[in-house]
């Protein structure tokens, strides 16, 4: 997974124009507007996906904006629900909503509604990359692909959007029989760690502690293993101009 090509998906000249057009702005009020609140959403994102509270509905909202169609960004954008996506940019912002919006507002120069219009036509698209992402990312895993249930045999793995909720819910087996294997490492590891069951006890304690981490919550390991240590604010300037 890499955050660079999603963001340049989602700030292409396209992306953005259409993005001005929907909410009569200007190019450049969006591009500020998202330079300005784009690293407080994505810090939501991290924050939604590690919480242990939040965890579970965050995946099962990334799991319905999976099945968007975002083949034509300009199009989807034409459809976006505004006013969805405004409540997107709440849940991701929670108690910094406001504070986000005036600064991104004060810089571009426009109003707080008109920002709030901006983040809420972003928000939609940011999700829907990211569902598909993070759903690519899983179901291109051995591990996924071909589940042992406790009876033996194979059992499909669960595909399409519905797979990361089912990370999350369940999908752990400790007492199935565990072959031994090469260790994998990142997300191969990952989600090897949640299906496969099971303990390691040839590895060491730093690696167990992360593997439990993981299996645990394998969505929060998805995105830290996405955003890593990316400087967020010189990703958006290289997109969007930023100074």
């Amino acid at each position: 997974m890499d955050l660079a090509s999603m963001m340049k998906t989602m700030l292409s000249p396209d992306s953005i124009a259409k993005m001005s057009e929907k909410t009569g702005t200007s190019t450049d009020a969006v591009k500020s507007v998202l330079l300005s609140a784009m690293p407080a959403m994505l810090s939501g994102v991290q924050g939604q996906a590690s919480n242990k509270d939040t965890v579970a509905g965050f995946a099962g909202a990334l799991d319905s904006h999976a099945k968007d169609d975002t083949s034509d960004i300009s199009a989807f954008l034409s459809n976006v629900d505004i006013k969805d996506g405004e409540k997107i940019v709440g849940h991701l912002l929670g108690g910094e909503k406001a504070a986000t919006t005036k600064a991104a507002a004060t810089k571009a120069g426009l109003s707080n509604a008109a920002t709030g219009k901006i983040l809420g036509a972003a928000a939609p698209l940011l999700m829907s990359l990211l569902g598909q992402q993070f759903t690519q990312a899983a179901q291109a895993q051995p591990q996924v692909q071909n589940v042992q249930p406790l009876g033996g045999g194979q059992q499909a793995a669960p595909s399409g959007a519905g797979l990361l909720a089912s990370l999350l819910g369940g999908a752990q087996q400790p007492s199935a029989p565990q072959q031994s294997a090469p260790q994998a490492s990142g997300l191969g590891g990952l989600l090897g760690s949640l299906l496969g069951g099971g303990q390691q006890p040839q590895q060491q304690a730093p690696q167990q502690q992360a593997q439990q981490s993981a299996a645990a919550n394998p969505l929060g390991s998805m995105v830290g293993s996405m955003f890593g240590n990316v400087d967020v604010a010189s990703l958006l300037s290289g997109f969007l101009g930023g100074k």
